[in-house]
């Protein structure tokens, strides 16, 4: 059983460097799949109400976040797990190697991760290819798309339509990233203004791609939890005017105030996991209480046990997404935040 191995398979790996450890764990899994090895010892999970979000049905309300499977090449392995819908990417219009490595650092003392990765990834084509290949995994897949580094921000708007349209025909939902800390000026785009004017673009090539495919896929646009208050102000009222079908909140941190002192603590990049958990579920709860019921929020952000997930349920969080958490803690943190559902009346 997975949940009971998970410990030992993390030791080994954690002797590893973290992105060699990265690639490892996901080819291992894509194999344990396709042997049918991974069907055997795949959790067994507590039986929960599904949830609605964005007019989509989600089997229960734990999904992955973005940035474990770049490629959507994993999906199945890592459906077996026991998420309900995987976020995949960040998907850029373009292949792009990402920054220098190293770009990815354990803190085991801080239950936490560095990235920098830089948006690594085999570029739309690759990433739709591969979804479409998906087979056992009957969850929903989402696509995060981002703009190409060497794209300036006056053209982003052209990569981010380019990976929406090359995405719209088998993406269950499209998440856009306007919050990695890792793109030069990508968080720039997240000003009230350019912010209001993609989603304004967005919404018309929906409309277009629509007519053409049939399909409604549901837009969320995902933020960074170093946001003021004035700021989450702004970008509410842009949400909410603006019909935006789901919020997700939070992307990494660049906050370091919680790990000073460690060896790590000043390397660039993006920090997640526990240091994050407290400053993710206030940004939750500063956005629903501007949004209310008119625009749902996925919660993602430091979740590490099912208390942490419940915090989030109740900060006006609908779904939750896993990262690091899942990295620390493996299957076994799924089976347990489904467990507490019930009990804190979330069924």
């Amino acid at each position: 059983m997975l949940t009971t191995t998970y410990p030992f398979l993390k030791s080994l790996l954690f002797t590893l460097d973290a992105e060699k450890a990265h690639h490892l764990s996901l080819s291992g899994l894509r194999a344990a799949e396709q042997s049918g090895l991974l069907a055997s010892l795949a959790p067994k999970l507590p039986s929960v109400d599904p949830v609605e979000c964005m007019g989509l049905k989600f089997a229960h309300p734990v999904g992955l976040a973005a940035g474990l499977d770049k490629e959507g090449n994993t999906i199945d392995a890592l459906g077996r797990l026991g998420f309900s819908f995987i976020e995949i990417g960040t998907i850029t219009p373009r292949p792009q190697a990402g920054n220098p490595k190293p770009r990815l650092f354990r803190l085991p003392e801080h239950q936490a991760l560095i990235n920098r990765m830089g948006f690594n990834n085999p570029g739309i084509d690759s990433g739709v290819a591969n979804v479409r290949k998906r087979q056992s995994f009957s969850g929903l897949v989402g696509f995060n798309i981002g703009k190409n580094k060497t794209t300036p921000n006056e053209q982003a708007l052209a990569d981010y339509l380019i990976t929406f349209r090359a995405a719209y025909p088998v993406a269950d939902y499209i998440t856009v990233n306007l919050s990695s800390p890792n793109t030069p000026g990508l968080r720039d785009l997240q000003a009230a203004e350019p912010t209001a004017r993609l989603l304004e673009a967005l919404q018309k090539e929906r409309e277009e791609l629509q007519k053409t495919t049939g399909r409604f896929v549901p837009i969320a646009f995902k933020v960074a939890p170093d946001l003021h208050d004035d700021h989450i102000k702004e970008l509410a009222k842009v949400f909410r005017d603006g019909g935006l079908d789901a919020l997700i909140a939070t992307n990494t941190t660049i906050d370091r105030r919680k790990i000073k002192g460690h060896r790590y603590a000043e390397e660039q990049g993006g920090l997640s996991g526990a240091p994050e958990t407290q400053l993710s579920t206030q940004v939750i709860a500063a956005f629903h209480t501007d949004l209310g019921t008119s625009v749902p929020i996925i919660g993602v952000g430091g979740i590490m046990t099912a208390e942490d997930a419940l915090a989030k349920l109740a900060a006006g969080a609908t779904l939750l997404q896993l990262y690091t958490g899942f990295i620390y803690r493996g299957p076994k943190l799924i089976q347990e935040i489904l467990n507490k559902l019930p009990a804190a009346g979330v069924s």
